[in-house]
Formats: structure tokens, sequence, C-alpha cells
């Protein structure tokens, strides 16, 4: 996704700079909650979506970038789907990790954001995601080796995890993608 919105002036508040950049009036919301009581992933969350709205209007910057709900969240647009106003919050949830990667915020959940990237490298070097490979190149960076091991073992037993990547006629297209897309990207 390439959230490249207008320029947001200096000194402009936290919630015009989400709204320019999201493209995604949040000022409509009227906190009917809706967006709460469907995310499936809201149990996980430190901060519930409709209160990161909330938080957003009144400036709370640093709380809502440095909260793990921003990480957390699946993107099934439940929430977007349930708004009665229309306001695409998943795509505003995306827009915060984009703002949070970009102003150097530590993640309230570290893990997420190195997965993140571990796994759009994967795609964008091969085309697709091999498994292993994958979780090798997130256990380094990590360093966390054996978390989650035991359910590993089990996955590769049940031939869930292969040792080798299948082939896919499809990778030079994936990276022309990456290529075209990269150009307008900010990181």
């Amino acid at each position: 996704m390439q959230l490249n919105g207008p320029l947001v002036a200096p000194g402009s508040s936290f919630l015009e700079e989400v709204v320019a950049v999201s493209g995604v009036d949040i000022r409509a919301c009227y906190q009917c909650q809706k967006c709460s009581a469907g995310c499936p992933v809201v149990s996980a969350m430190d901060i519930l979506p409709s209160h990161i709205i909330r938080q957003i209007q009144y400036g709370r910057r640093e709380k809502v970038l440095g909260s793990g709900s921003i990480w957390i969240c699946a993107s099934c647009h439940t929430c977007s789907v349930r708004c009665p106003n229309d306001i695409d919050f998943a795509k505003v949830m995306d827009c915060l990790r984009h703002i949070a990667l970009g102003s150097g915020v530590v993640a309230g959940e570290k893990e997420i954001p190195v997965f993140h990237k571990v796994f759009l490298d994967s795609i964008r070097g091969t085309g697709r995601i091999h498994e292993l490979s994958l979780i090798l190149r997130f256990k380094l960076k990590t360093r966390d080796f054996f978390k989650d091991a035991g359910l590993g073992w089990q996955m590769f037993r049940r031939g869930k995890i292969k040792l080798l990547p299948s082939g896919f006629a499809g990778s030079k297209e994936v990276k022309e993608i990456f290529r075209v897309c990269g150009k307008g990207a900010t990181r």
C-alpha cells in the first residue's frame, strides 16, 4: 500500500496528519464502537479500535503510534464494514503503521514489524513465501530461536512446512510490482 498522501504542513495536528496521509476523515466517528465490537483480535489489543480514533482526535501521537494495537490489527476490514459512517478504519491502521515506521517510534509489539519486513523481503526476493526460510530469517532477526520450536516441529512432521521451496512462474512479475511500487515508497 502506497501512502503518499498530501504533504503535512509542519505544526499540523496528529489528527490532520492521519487524515492527510490516509485520506480517511475520521472526524466523522461518533464513537458507536461497532469497530471494537466486531474486531476478531480486540482481546489482544491494548487500545480498542474506537479508542484509537479518539486518541488520534485528542492528539495523543506517541500513545497511538507506540501501541500494540496498530500492529495486532489483522487488516480484516471488519471494522470498516461495520462502520455506519463508512470510515475505512483498516486503512487508518495501515496508515498508523506507516507513520510509526517513518517516525522511529518503538512499536508496542516489537516482533510484528520485524515479521512484516522479513515477509515482504521474502516475497520481494523470490516472488512467494517459503515458510521455512521465512521462519529462519525471522528467528535470526529476533534472536528468539526456541520460541514456538515445538509447534514448528509438529508442523514439519505433518508436512505443513516444506524443506525446499516449490517453483513459481510469476516471480518476475512480482519483482516488477515491487520495483514499480518502490519508486514512490518512503522508508
